[in-house]
């Protein structure tokens, strides 16, 4: 099994960062693909970036293009998301996935329990 949790997220003013980070434990997590996704009250969880397991490829969503960046540390088994220029739209709960290199929920086996961001007008 594989263990994620996240940290980081807060309350922060529009036009302010914050840096997500996601810890996993369990089997090997270097074959994993990575993604970040967001869920917003009412709303359906959505793809915000996903990064191959190797770190060679990304790929974001266009609502975040240019202003979010994903990176990962294999060797200490973290994920992270690098937030800028943060909008209020932006506002959601934040969850960690592992799995593959995928805009889809579906292709994700191991979530984390989510972290609050919010942003403040």
């Amino acid at each position: 099994q594989v263990q994620l949790v996240e940290s980081g997220g807060g309350l922060v003013q529009a036009g302010g960062s914050l840096r997500l980070s996601c810890a996993a434990s369990g089997r090997t997590f270097s074959t994993l693909g990575a993604g970040w996704f967001r869920q917003a009250p009412g709303k359906e969880r959505e793809f915000v970036a996903s990064i191959t397991w190797r770190a060679i490829s990304t790929f974001y969503a266009d609502s975040v293009k240019g202003r979010f960046t994903i990176s990962r540390d294999i060797a200490k088994n973290t994920v992270h998301l690098q937030m800028s220029s943060l909008k209020p739209e932006d506002t959601a709960v934040y969850y960690c996935a592992l799995g593959s290199y995928s805009s889809s929920p579906r292709g994700y086996d191991y979530w984390g329990q989510g972290t609050q961001v919010t942003v403040s007008s």
